[in-house]
């Protein structure tokens, strides 16, 4: 039941939050996406000492071979990391983002979290300092 009459109901606040968890995971697997867009680079830039270190122990023919097949190699066919997260970014993360924001907008007046307001209702003290209610998400 909602708290007030201007809120939807309990079904709706449910299926927004789980909208809202699924977009969640999203930026979770987007953020494992640089992870994987920055270690990749740093091991890029490692080779470059390997490379350098391998020269100096006198094995040149290696160091060679990793100047010339691994550094800079793509790591999916004409692709390097940042491009993957471009497309990521600009496909399927902004299509998720906007149904999302578009869902909410229209059921819940662009409140996200409107199921997490509520519990926060029913669980804080009321007068008590650091369980104030503040502004309602957006």
């Amino acid at each position: 039941m909602p708290d007030s009459p201007s809120e939807p109901d309990d079904a709706t606040v449910d299926a927004v939050g789980k909208l809202v968890f699924a977009l969640e995971t999203v930026e979770q697997a987007r953020g494992h996406l640089y992870a994987f867009h920055h270690l990749t680079g740093t091991a890029d830039f490692a080779l470059d000492e390997a490379a350098e270190a391998l020269q100096q122990a006198g094995h040149p023919e290696w160091a060679e071979r990793i100047r010339t097949e691994l550094i800079g190699l793509n790591v999916l066919p004409e692709r390097w990391t940042f491009q993957l997260i471009e497309e990521y970014d600009d496909g399927y993360y902004a299509a998720f983002r906007g149904m999302t924001r578009d869902i909410a907008g229209d059921l819940t007046g662009g409140r996200r979290h409107l199921h997490e307001e509520r519990i926060k209702r029913r669980r804080r003290t009321d007068g008590r300092p650091g369980h104030e209610m503040g502004r309602p998400s957006t």
